[in-house]
């Protein structure tokens, strides 16, 4: 039976464990650029025992960022960045993952912390502000992007689909060996999905055949630059909590249609459409878990998933239970790069510090001092009754 610490393999790639980090946007690249804070950042995640180490939404175009301080692979002079994130990430014993996205109408954005909190929007003609574009001419509103939005023509739709692709070829030069494209939490792939935004009465618009259409030609775009024997994911926002947009069940169709096209795993989350959230149950504990099970019986797809999976033993009982294939881990893995250490010792699997590097996990076991003193008490006393 498979547990949270079993190899996990898709493709020709092979996960150490069933651990994942999520991708979180830092605010932290100049021009697009990875430097030495992503370098650190992620190591520390690889070092501490993840599998699976994503850096950022990663914009396929400058006006798919969530702000100018944001990452991208839009530019062959950003390669270079993320090859040194990537070697790093190999060198410490993960895979290297990558999640290509566009904000679309939400982009334009401030840094949350500088004054307006998450989600306040630059006008067009700010110094670091840009005009955001989307399916139809609606903005998502939420107080703080209620600038006005183009919406795609058919042929800056393809455009937007080239760049992908070249994203993706960039990507595969990058190093990275796992790629991800983002569907969910508002961006402009979600729009497209999503009643709520999507307000078109061509091919892109309408049916669910037709709001899925943006998803496939951009999966499509990249699955013929992308290598097959890599995998490629992608993270779909399933479901809007608000009756006039996304359902899960539509959700299940489209997953289906995405796997025609070559999807290789699902990772899911919400749609992030709207702020009128009406039973907002993904802020429960192992959320997402019973749906992810439902995607593998149904779809035949593996599945990842985030939300609320913190506590190892939940995390470990969604794979042990065969509901899910990988945790994947945003805020644990900020507050404690070395949660997979911490996870193995609360669960009670021998040679946590076998997750390490060798020569830190030497001197971890070779320690000749009371255990608690090197800086990892014991499991939680409860947990030994």
């Amino acid at each position: 039976m498979a547990g949270l610490f079993s190899p996990f393999t898709l493709k020709d790639v092979t996960l150490r464990n069933r651990i994942g980090m999520s991708p979180m946007t830092m605010y932290r690249s100049v021009d697009g650029e990875m430097g030495d804070f992503h370098v650190m950042y992620l190591g520390a995640r690889a070092a501490g025992g993840f599998a699976l180490v994503f850096a950022e939404q990663i914009a396929i175009a400058p006006e798919g960022r969530t702000s100018v301080h944001c990452a991208g692979l839009y530019d062959d002079a950003q390669i270079p960045g993320h090859a040194r994130v990537t070697a790093m990430i190999k060198e410490m014993g993960a895979i290297p993952a990558v999640q290509l996205g566009h904000t679309g109408r939400n982009g334009s954005e401030v840094k949350p912390w500088t004054g307006g909190g998450l989600g306040r929007q630059l006008p067009p003609d700010h110094p670091e502000g840009w005009q955001v574009v989307g399916p139809s001419d609606v903005p998502y509103g939420f107080g703080k992007r209620t600038h006005p939005v183009h919406a795609l023509s058919v042929d800056e739709i393809r455009q937007v689909h080239r760049r992908y692709a070249e994203a993706a070829r960039r990507a595969h030069e990058a190093g990275y060996q796992w790629l991800e494209m983002h569907f969910a939490h508002g961006y402009l792939a979600a729009q497209f999905f999503s009643p709520l935004a999507n307000h078109r009465t061509d091919q892109y618009g309408g049916s669910l055949r037709n709001r899925a259409r943006f998803l496939l030609e951009a999966l499509d775009a990249v699955r013929d630059v992308w290598p097959e024997r890599l995998p490629l994911t992608a993270r779909l926002g399933c479901d809007d909590f608000h009756p006039d947009g996304v359902t899960f069940d539509e959700s299940l169709e489209v997953l289906g249609w995405l796997k025609e096209h070559g999807l290789d795993l699902a990772d899911l989350s919400m749609g992030g459409n709207t702020d009128d959230i009406r039973d907002p149950f993904f802020l429960r504990p192992s959320a997402w878990v019973e749906r992810g099970a439902r995607v593998r019986r149904e779809i035949g797809l593996p599945v990842a998933v985030s939300w609320n999976l913190g506590v190892p033993e939940d995390a470990d009982r969604a794979i042990r239970d065969d509901q899910i294939d990988v945790v994947l881990l945003g805020r644990p893995a900020l507050s404690n790069p070395h949660w997979p250490v911490w996870a193995a010792r609360e669960l009670g699997v021998e040679g946590e510090f076998d997750l390490l590097p060798d020569d830190w996990g030497w001197w971890l076991r070779a320690s000749r001092v009371i255990q608690p003193n090197v800086g990892w008490p014991p499991p939680i006393a409860s947990k030994l009754d």
